[in-house]
């Protein structure tokens, strides 16, 4: 591990500056954005599994921690099954345990305080009236698109006890004074929980957002029409707050600054407005998101931003018009908001998957270590869980949600020699928690670099090289025997003398049998992999495509994925029309990857579910992304053959054949337990993760890999 004398030039001393918010003094500025977790209990109280989370961040040195979204109405109002509650002393014990853990590592801690109002989910289920300002619009929902029949599985509540849907009451005053007071108590028990603050929802279609929205609002009364009459719900909010927590307890807002398609939305001519009133009302600073309203598609543009940066013009905007500070939020790299902190743009950054990912993130930037910073890779497995009520995760940090084990690396009692067999995410994540803990330990690659098939997947899909530079980097500052161009094997194991043997080598690709697998033209997974990164092409390709690979291969191009991710735009030895056959994850990212490239690709698939290893969230950018380059996406559709020039298939009742110049089949990846069982007849300890031991991807590779080193 780094230790304090090997400590570097912090790079983002405006970032990891102190700073306040009314009078909250914070050590630097970044802030732990509100993420829903599962971790809360079914009574709406929080356990030691939350708790364990937030201080883990609060040690990570973050400078404030807003708490996931939190029902003042508790059980009223709530957006999922396990919301925690705000509404009754009986919550008061978790919640000043909660404020101690976090304080005292002089990390400030705030609630964020809301009522789900039309996207009260929970409600729905339980049969209860959803309070709305104005009854909800019809309007087309795909958010049902692309989901597995598993997943269809958890919203099947969706529908109400009844099966009616959901149950709108338009408030009248008795509600509207209802939630105000709501919200006022709310607060009142986060103070005398001893938090620092609290945050105000009114963003994200829940129902203080719905009040600002002229597009959810149509109300003819003192509370609609008017962008003044549309405030007057938050500002009630705000001055009740006020009467019973005081002037000075800091208040922060959230708003939306952009409602993305929905006409008639809220627009960033309105959020500068609203803040304006905010900060007169004696607001202490404002969190500038956005919204989606009812897109699976949009969900990525609001609240959950694709676009790097997405949201800092929003940020900009409410800046120049205000003078509290301004909280920016939205896919945005510490190197930019360093940048946009100094220029006065915004005045803090808050991060959710990032500080999932590592919530040592900040105390890494002060200390001048941002290369240690492990990367999210945006992959959407954390908010996924969310939207089908499972506990969050993280693909890249198993530790999430088991902060007091797997995120306890601690010295081994007893160090032991250990073998790990395959580079790839699950080999370099198992070698350097193992190294981390005391052991001495081997890393065997049979390629001449590491990676395994994340290189693939860093190829199709540019987050992921930077887990692998992070995975890389940590290998290189750890003593760690590594060996590339190195083939496991019985005889080389038992000689190799170690005490246990970790074999992370993947899994065994082998194509179905179909018609026709073996010509020339096609391609199985295995085979695609050699011939971009080793320049190996196994008599499937032309001279000339042969002749190009391999120079590319002995000039190094195809080391660097970052070179090769450019070079495969203007060289890639495949033809105009390919077929992929296959709709998993590893079809879908060739074919994203293949059609980003030009290529004319339809997928063939013989089940229902495309994509089904994908996140919830993540698939429902690719299948958008894939349409919007013209993929042809053929579900139910089971091939019988492959000939020269086509396929034949089969889908419904219905007998197709497709023009081809290359076929890739992107199927047959089994477990691989050859060299396991091997070695458990010999009696040499062996252990299996990653896909050698159960088709899981990234997420499998990192979990089983940290489960396995750190008990071992």
């Amino acid at each position: 591990m780094i230790k304090a004398k090997e400590l570097r030039e912090c790079h983002h001393p405006k970032l990891m500056s102190g700073a306040a918010i009314g009078q909250m003094e914070l050590r630097n500025r970044t802030v732990l954005a509100a993420m829903g977790t599962e971790f809360i209990l079914d009574d709406g109280s929080i356990c030691e599994r939350a708790m364990a989370y937030y201080e883990a961040r609060a040690a990570g040195g973050v400078g404030m921690i807003v708490l996931e979204t939190s029902s003042v109405a508790w059980p009223f109002g709530m957006s999922m099954p396990k919301m925690l509650g705000l509404s009754k002393d009986e919550f008061l014990p978790g919640l000043s345990e909660l404020a101690q853990r976090v304080q005292k590592h002089d990390c400030r801690i705030a609630a964020q305080l809301n009522h789900s109002g039309k996207v009260s989910a929970f409600d729905v289920a339980e049969g209860r009236e959803i309070l709305v300002p104005s009854r909800p619009k019809p309007a087309a929902n795909d958010m049902g698109e692309g989901l597995t029949m598993a997943e269809m599985a958890n919203f099947v509540r969706s529908a109400g006890p009844d099966g009616k849907g959901p149950r709108y009451k338009e408030m009248d005053q008795q509600d509207i004074d209802w939630v105000v007071g709501c919200f006022a108590s709310a607060a009142r028990l986060v103070a005398d929980a001893g938090f620092d603050g609290v945050e105000i929802h009114a963003g994200h279609g829940y129902l203080l957002s719905s009040y600002l929205s002229p597009y959810a609002n149509r109300r003819d009364d003192n509370y609609g029409g008017s962008l003044e009459n549309r405030a007057r719900l938050l500002l009630e909010v705000v001055a009740a707050i006020k009467a019973a927590v005081g002037d000075e307890f800091p208040i922060m807002v959230r708003i939306d600054a952009h409602e993305y398609r929905t006409e008639g939305g809220i627009t960033i001519a309105d959020a500068v407005a609203v803040s304006k009133m905010l900060e007169a009302a004696g607001c202490h600073a404002i969190n500038v998101s956005a919204y989606s309203n009812n897109s699976a598609i949009g969900f990525t543009e609001g609240p959950l931003v694709h676009e790097p940066g997405g949201y800092i013009g929003f940020a900009k905007a409410v800046k120049a018009a205000i003078g509290i500070p301004v909280i920016a939020v939205g896919r945005i790299e510490p190197d930019v908001a360093e940048r946009h902190i100094a220029a006065g743009d915004f005045d803090f950054l808050a991060m959710g998957r990032k500080l999932l990912a590592d919530p040592e993130l900040p105390n890494k930037l002060r200390d001048g270590r941002q290369s240690d910073v492990r990367p999210c890779i945006y992959c959407y497995i954390c908010v996924s869980q969310i939207f089908i009520n499972q506990p969050l995760r993280c693909a890249v940090n198993p530790a999430v949600g088991h902060e007091n084990t797997l995120g306890q690396i601690i010295p081994a009692d007893t160090p032991r020699r250990i073998l790990v067999v395959g580079g790839g995410p699950g080999g370099m994540e198992a070698a350097r928690v193992l190294a981390l803990r005391g052991h001495q330990v081997q890393l065997w690659e049979g390629d001449s670099v590491l990676g395994g098939t994340l290189r693939v997947a860093a190829l199709a899909y540019e987050p992921n090289s930077h887990l692998l530079t992070y995975l890389k980097n940590a290998i290189a500052e750890l003593p760690i025997a590594v060996s590339l161009n190195k083939m496991a094997s019985i005889e080389s194991i038992k000689a190799a003398g170690v005490d246990a043997v970790v074999l992370a080598t993947g899994a065994k690709r082998s194509a179905p049998l179909i018609a026709g697998k073996d010509l020339p033209h096609v391609l199985d997974g295995e085979q695609l992999r050699d011939m971009l990164f080793a320049g190996r092409a196994q008599g499937k390709l032309t001279w000339y495509h042969r002749v190009m690979l391999r120079l590319s291969h002995m000039l190094g191009l195809s080391r660097n994925i970052d070179v090769l991710r450019k070079l495969s735009h203007v060289y890639m030895p495949l033809g105009k029309k390919v077929c992929i056959i296959g709709g998993g994850l590893v079809g879908l990212e060739v074919a994203e990857l293949l059609a980003e490239r030009g290529r004319q690709v339809t997928v063939l698939e013989a089940g229902r579910d495309l994509g089904s290893e994908l996140s919830v969230v993540r698939r429902w950018r690719v299948l958008h992304d894939l349409k919007s380059h013209g993929v042809d996406l053929r579900r139910g559709a089971s091939v019988s053959e492959i000939t020269a020039g086509s396929v034949c298939y089969t889908q419904g009742e219905n007998h197709g054949e497709l023009d081809v110049d290359n076929v890739i089949i992107a199927l047959g990846a089994e477990p691989d337990t050859s060299i396991l069982s091997q070695l458990s007849a010999i009696n040499i300890e062996a252990h299996n993760i990653g896909d050698s031991a159960d088709i899981s991807y990234i997420d499998g590779a990192m979990r089983t890999a940290r489960e396995l080193a750190v008990r071992l």
